[in-house]
């Protein structure tokens, strides 16, 4: 569904995207990461047709994104990070504006915006003027104009920025319900977010992929180590001093009420720890491995931000 091959993008000298290559299957959700000034908007930008790259090729359900600039519009939704929106126009007008100006058919304008309207939340607002609405709702019209025409392919830049609590879970919730027959990009800067909804995750730092692959993958490949996590319910030193001994454990240390133990990723000790703990009659009351989150992966690979 969309394809960039090898882009490049310079603001005069400045080389803002250095190389980027990346693929998104049909019904895909990728999540796109990184500090502020990594390039994320740009690489938006360039897929949407919005601008050319430098260097480079992007394809979107195979027309190029420069010589069919045109055709690729036709089956994108864009929703940038900053709202595209006619603030002195009312919901509905701007919703049937922006079907005429994406060509939807006259006869079917009706039916695209009271869908979007119903689809984004939007019915006790729908003849009220942009400008007075709430940021939340704002964003709400944002995403409806992206979705106007229906698109094959979405690109959302920060979509639930600016919602409540209960607004940014039913985005969410129809954001998965719109991927099964769309292609998905997703920029976030809430890293549980793109947790919950993408299918992989690619992180850009410095104009440059640094890593791509689903959440769990990038889990395993960038850690060198297993982090498990103990609880007793009493005699912690002597559990601390015991999990210590046993052969494979690089390092133990007490964290407010739990024993952090490290070991290396090709061993699996827990059993081990279970049996010399419970032999010891000390009470096992929890004991798990624990994960690299997102964060973890997020921060692993991206330093420090662009200035």
């Amino acid at each position: 569904m969309i394809a960039v091959d090898g882009i490049t993008k310079y603001y005069g000298p400045k080389l803002a995207i250095d190389g980027i290559s990346f693929e998104v299957k049909q019904g895909e959700i990728l999540g796109f990461l990184g500090p502020n000034g990594a390039g994320k908007s740009t690489t938006m930008k360039i897929i949407t047709a919005f601008m050319p790259p430098t260097t480079g090729r992007v394809t979107v359900m195979g027309y190029d994104t420069v010589d069919d600039s045109l055709e690729v519009r036709k089956r994108t939704g864009y929703l940038p990070e900053n709202n595209p929106l006619y603030t002195d126009m009312k919901v509905e007008s701007f919703l049937r504006f922006v079907a005429s100006a994406k060509n939807v058919k006259r006869k079917s304008i009706k039916a695209s915006v009271d869908n979007v309207i119903m689809e984004c939340g939007l019915e006790e607002v729908r003849g009220r003027i942009i400008s007075r609405l709430s940021r939340g709702y704002r964003q709400r019209v944002g995403l409806a104009q992206a979705l106007i025409n229906d698109p094959p392919v979405l690109i959302l830049d920060e979509p639930t920025i600016g919602l409540d609590p209960r607004q940014i879970y039913e985005i969410r919730q129809l954001i998965k319900d719109l991927s099964g027959s769309r292609s998905i990009i997703l920029s976030s800067h809430i890293l549980p977010e793109v947790s919950q909804l993408c299918d992989r995750v690619a992180i850009i730092n410095r104009g440059k992929i640094v890593a791509i692959d689903t959440p769990s993958n990038l889990t395993a490949q960038l850690s060198d180590h297993r982090i498990i996590e103990l609880l007793v319910g009493e005699r912690m030193d002597d559990a601390l001093d015991l999990v210590k001994g046993i052969e494979g454990v690089v390092s133990a240390s007490r964290l407010n009420s739990h024993i952090v133990i490290e070991t290396s990723r090709d061993m699996d000790i827990r059993p081990v720890i279970a049996r010399k703990i419970v032999e010891a009659g000390i009470p096992l009351m929890e004991l798990h491995a624990k994960e690299m989150s997102l964060e973890d992966i997020f921060m692993e690979l991206v330093t420090e931000e662009e200035v």
